[in-house]
């Protein structure tokens, strides 16, 4: 199975778009654009989910949901937000088909049934829940509003690509509301911090927090903070974004409060969001030519059994002392599967585990029962030893803290080999065509600039890092004066 892979090596993106389907992560759709993802991605996503969900809450956030469809006069009035996405809508005009009169097999849109307004296909949820707190929110006393929504939006692509790139994808969009603006800068500070944590201690993903330029923030926001992570083709990708939105969607909405020195004032508001892209980077942040490689904090399945056999005595006999570890594998909190299967030989299963990336294989034959032992095969390393069968558990427990560690000291190392000082143009056009990653370099603070690199070279100002520390230099373009570098890269 895995062996059919293309190597990164040769064709890094068609590797990538083959292992997404063999390993049955997903496919694409009947419907352009959109994916179909399976039962075996989606429980890594239902991994991701649950451990986000519980960080939000643990933050004082709660779960709500908003509808699907937003009006067009809701979506307009916050004038930036609506120019920013206008041209990714999808819009509902009709409500009803009929039958085609000249041909009773098809269907028509009913010309009859047009609405009286249209209907954006929400790309985003600001303005349909702005307009709700509209009704929510009187008083102090009614804020903050912490609400999250898992939900799925759609934003029209003509070049698509699974998880990273798809028309409908499925994420978590997080919206509140601040008595201060202090307070949304916090909120909005933290939710960055959220992100970051569970990108580098789940995902075992090194992460750059920083803020984006003004032409790469989100449209409608004052300050759009990030977290940027780096794939092994020497790519950036946009991990996660938090923004801090100022005022601008209370007045387009007139959310107003009474402060408690009795004047009426407009809310502060943040959003924040993290989507399936994040499969994406997982898969890109760790995956090999041999298939996937999941940290064990987020494999559905962290340890497989395999046995090896011939007659149903023998497996009788395996079975049990398989059964036996399994269940003390799950005692000990660690999530297990026993592949007795007949319908596939031991060889099958060894491929098909390695290509979805199950971070432990354990296999059990005859000559394992008369010595009391295991093989164990680890996924990240590729190396196999024999454990005896009453050190199983501690050894496998072990295993699942130092297989994460090992994937995300790897991935930081990686990471960090691959940002670049430059001083000069050329130097910047040199380390992007041949080494890759991110290019730290001086830039004047102007959009002009940043356009024409963008132009010139197709990098992009990733982000300016939140630990970036403050020295003259020179623009790497212009020449013109600046006071701290950033991190450029060419981006998915």
């Amino acid at each position: 199975m895995s062996k059919k892979l293309t190597k990164r090596s040769e064709d890094y993106s068609k590797w990538y778009n083959e292992l997404v389907v063999k390993a049955d992560l997903a496919e694409n759709s009947a419907v352009r654009g959109c994916m179909v993802i399976k039962p075996y991605g989606f429980a890594i996503w239902e991994k991701m989910q649950a451990q986000l969900d519980k960080m939000f809450k643990d933050t004082g956030h709660q779960n709500a949901y908003f509808p699907l469809f937003v009006p067009k006069h809701l979506f307009e009035a916050e004038e930036k937000n609506a120019e920013g996405f206008a041209k990714e809508c999808a819009v509902v005009t009709h409500y009803r088909l009929k039958t085609d009169p000249n041909d009773k097999s098809k269907l028509i849109v009913d010309p009859e049934a047009k609405l009286e307004e249209e209907l954006v296909v929400r790309p985003t949820s600001e303005a349909i829940i702005w307009n709700t707190y509209k009704n929510w929110i009187q008083s102090y006393r009614d804020l903050p509003i912490k609400i999250n929504q898992w939900a799925n939006v759609v934003r029209w692509e003509m070049r698509t690509r699974l998880f990273l790139r798809t028309s409908e994808f499925l994420w978590q969009e997080g919206h509140t509301a601040h008595a201060t603006k202090q307070e949304a800068l916090e909120e909005t500070e933290l939710m960055n911090n959220i992100y970051a944590e569970f990108a580098e201690k789940f995902m075992a993903m090194p992460v750059i927090k920083g803020s984006k330029t003004e032409s790469e923030r989100f449209a409608g926001a004052v300050e759009t903070y990030c977290i940027e992570a780096m794939m092994q083709d020497g790519k950036a990708l946009q991990a996660g974004t938090s923004h801090f939105l100022g005022q601008n969607f209370a007045k387009a909405f007139d959310v107003k409060f009474t402060s408690k020195e009795g004047k009426l004032e407009n809310v502060w508001a943040t959003s924040w969001g993290v989507s399936t892209r994040l499969m994406g980077a997982l898969i890109m942040t760790h995956s090999d030519d041999n298939g996937l490689v999941l940290p064990p904090n987020l494999a559905p399945t962290q340890v497989v059994i395999v046995p090896i056999y011939k007659g149903e005595e023998q497996l009788e006999e395996i079975s049990k002392v398989a059964n036996k570890l399994a269940d003390d594998l799950k005692e000990a909190g660690i999530s297990v599967k026993y592949d007795d299967r007949d319908t596939q030989k031991p060889g099958w299963k060894f491929a098909q585990y390695e290509l979805q990336g199950v971070p432990v294989r354990l296999a059990i034959g005859p000559k394992d029962l008369e010595k009391g032992s295991v093989e164990l095969a680890r996924r990240d390393t590729l190396t196999k030893e024999f454990v005896n069968q009453t050190e199983v558990v501690e050894k496998v427990k072990h295993l699942m803290v130092e297989m994460q560690d090992t994937l995300f000291e790897k991935a930081f190392n990686f990471r960090n080999e691959h940002i670049t000082e430059v001083d000069s143009f050329d130097e910047f056009k040199k380390v992007l065509k041949e080494k890759g990653g991110f290019v730290s370099a001086h830039w004047d603070g102007t959009a002009e600039t940043e356009n024409k690199i963008k132009g010139l070279t197709k990098a992009t100002i990733r982000c300016i890092p939140f630990n970036s520390k403050k020295e003259s230099g020179s623009c790497v373009l212009t020449g013109k004066p600046s006071e701290q570098r950033v991190l450029f890269a060419k981006a998915y």
